[in-house]
């Protein structure tokens, strides 16, 4: 990674309470809690802001009419789904590729593994 960018991620997981820094010979970036009590979701949102976007605003945000008026009911749906994942798997459980096991099922459907 470059060494821009890796200060840029750590400086909104710092902002974000995730990580603390340390100056001097010794210093670096820690976690603040264990691994285990970290989920992805969060450095996701420390890092990228909101889980699901539309056109810059938030799913319920979103307005639309006539045959389009359902479409918030989407992106909120898509926006738990997306939840149910990155908010299910900690830090520890990542590094260790032990993730739940309803997380793991996801990964065996035939067309998980194929881009669209």
């Amino acid at each position: 990674l470059p060494h821009k960018f890796l200060e840029a991620v750590l400086a909104d997981m710092r902002r974000a309470g995730l990580v603390r820094a340390q100056r001097g010979a010794e210093g670096g970036y820690t976690l603040t809690q264990p691994p285990a009590e970290i989920n992805v979701g969060q450095v996701l949102r420390a890092v990228d802001g909101p889980l699901a976007g539309v056109r810059g605003m938030r799913p319920e945000e979103t307005k639309y009419e006539g045959a389009a008026e359902n479409l918030p009911w989407l992106w909120v749906a898509v926006r738990a789904a997306v939840r149910d994942v990155v908010d299910e798997v900690n830090l520890a459980e990542l590094l260790s590729g032990r993730m739940p096991a309803r997380v793991r099922k996801l990964t065996t459907r035939p067309d998980a593994w194929q881009p669209r």
